[in-house]
C-alpha cells in the first residue's frame, strides 16, 4: 500500500476496524487526536478529520490492543507513560526505531529501553523489573493493516461478555 499524506476518518475506520464514533470519541477525549481536526466550512458544513501516516499506525496499534481486551483507560495510560516517562510516541515504541520498545504477554504491556531495562506500564511504570531468563513469552507490539473485508462476528463471544474473560476461559481449557 502506498502511503498518503493524510487519511480521512472514513479511511482510517476502514483500515483499522475502528468505528467512526470511536475515532470521534478518541479525538474528543484526547486519546488520539487527528493532525487536522474537523472545522466548519464557508458553506456551513464540516470537514472530515485527517490523520497522518504516523497517527494511522498508532491507531492500528491501539485498535489491535482494544481487540485484545485492553481498556481505553489502559490505552491512555500507555500513551501518557510513554510520553512522560520515556519521551516517546507510540509510533517510536512500536516500530519507529525509538529508544524504547513495547512488548506484551497478552495481559500486560512492557517497555524495554535500549539499555535493557524493563518496565510494566500498567502496574508499576516507574519500577524497573528484574528479568531472569528468556524473553520468549513476550511479543513485540506492532501493527498491520486490515483487509477491506467486513469483520465476522466471533462465535466464542456472547454479547456482554468481556473479551479478556473469553481468552482466560480458553486458556483454562488448554
Amino acid at each position: 500500500m502506498r502511503l498518503k499524506r493524510t487519511y480521512s476518518s472514513r479511511e482510517v475506520a476502514s483500515l483499522t476496524g475502528l468505528t467512526a464514533r470511536q475515532l470521534q470519541l478518541w479525538d474528543a477525549s484526547g486519546l488520539m487526536a487527528a493532525a487536522i481536526p474537523t472545522h466548519r466550512t464557508d458553506a456551513g458544513g464540516y470537514t472530515e478529520r485527517r490523520y497522518t501516516p504516523i497517527e494511522l499506525f498508532e491507531l492500528l496499534v491501539l485498535a489491535d490492543l482494544r481487540r485484545r481486551g485492553f481498556t481505553v483507560h489502559q490505552l491512555r495510560q500507555i500513551i501518557e507513560i510513554l510520553s512522560e516517562r520515556f519521551g516517546a510516541r507510540l509510533f517510536e515504541a512500536t516500530g519507529g526505531g525509538g529508544h524504547v520498545q513495547l512488548l506484551t504477554d497478552g495481559h500486560d504491556i512492557y517497555a524495554r529501553t535500549d539499555r535493557g531495562e524493563f518496565f510494566n506500564l500498567l502496574k508499576e511504570p516507574t519500577q524497573p523489573l528484574l528479568v531472569v531468563g528468556d524473553e520468549g513469552l513476550l511479543k513485540e507490539l506492532s501493527s498491520t493493516l486490515r483487509s477491506g473485508r467486513p469483520r465476522r462476528p466471533r462465535k466464542d463471544l456472547r454479547p456482554g461478555t468481556p473479551r479478556r474473560s473469553v481468552r482466560e476461559s480458553q486458556e483454562k481449557k488448554l
